[in-house]
């Protein structure tokens, strides 16, 4: 394998995690359709997108392994204060790592969302 060209993530409700995505991140979308959504980041840098379930999801825990990392150019604490304003849930505070730093939010249905400001 070359490399992860896509990413789709089943969410439980499509116009709460289209919400999140575009009012809270502010992602931009694509392309959406009755069963999913698909985001922008960066003006087409990446694109991933959130659908409905594609199995019966009742009684799942969704979120749990899985992240997705994106690389930000502006500074992290600025970015960390404009989500805090937007409600969003982080996973800890702002962390050093050896790729540079980072913060982990968690959407609606716990996907964990790395930001990083690379080194």
């Amino acid at each position: 394998m070359r490399k992860l060209v896509f990413a789709s993530l089943q969410v439980r409700d499509l116009d709460l995690s289209k919400d999140f995505y575009t009012t809270k991140l502010g992602f931009e979308i694509l392309t959406a359709t009755p069963d999913a959504c698909i985001f922008s980041y960066k003006q087409g840098e990446a694109s991933f997108a959130i659908r409905k379930p594609l199995a019966d999801l009742e009684g799942k825990e969704l979120g749990i392994g899985a992240s997705l990392w994106f690389a930000i150019d502006g500074d992290i604490e600025h970015l960390y204060q404009q989500l805090v304003a937007m409600e969003v849930t982080f996973l800890g505070s702002i962390n050093a790592t050896p790729f540079g730093r980072t913060i982990i939010v968690k959407d609606p249905d716990g996907y964990h969302l790395t930001f990083l400001q690379p080194n």
